[in-house]
């Protein structure tokens, strides 16, 4: 397995990912999206496993204008330059990915 987290410091669910992770021992990577963020690439693999609709915040205080965008490649350019407009976590594992915390999703990646 090669898991990579993206997550948020302050975010709990992102903390839930990783002790999840921690006490089954499974190597993870840990990626802080608002140091590093994700390559377009990244982003594009987990847009194809989960659809773009789950990859934004629906608590973002911005989320709304998200929904204005007429397009979903406008939609993901704004998700792109914006990053911390993103659902935490995103958990990827090769070409799988889930966006929250999905830990019955994780257990069979096993």
């Amino acid at each position: 397995m090669n898991i990579q987290i993206f997550g948020k410091a302050k975010c709990f669910d992102s903390k839930k990912a990783e002790r999840w992770f921690k006490e089954r021992r499974i190597k993870y990577q840990y990626v802080d999206l608002k140091k590093y963020g994700m390559s377009r690439g990244e982003l594009e693999s987990v847009k194809n496993a989960v659809g773009l609709a789950a990859l934004i915040d629906e608590k973002h205080p911005d989320a709304a204008g998200l929904t204005y965008l007429a397009y979903d490649a406008d939609r993901f350019e704004k998700l792109l330059e914006e990053q911390d407009r993103l659902k935490t976590p995103i958990v990827r594992n090769g070409k799988k990915a889930t966006v929250g915390c999905c830990p019955e999703v994780w257990a069979t990646w096993e």
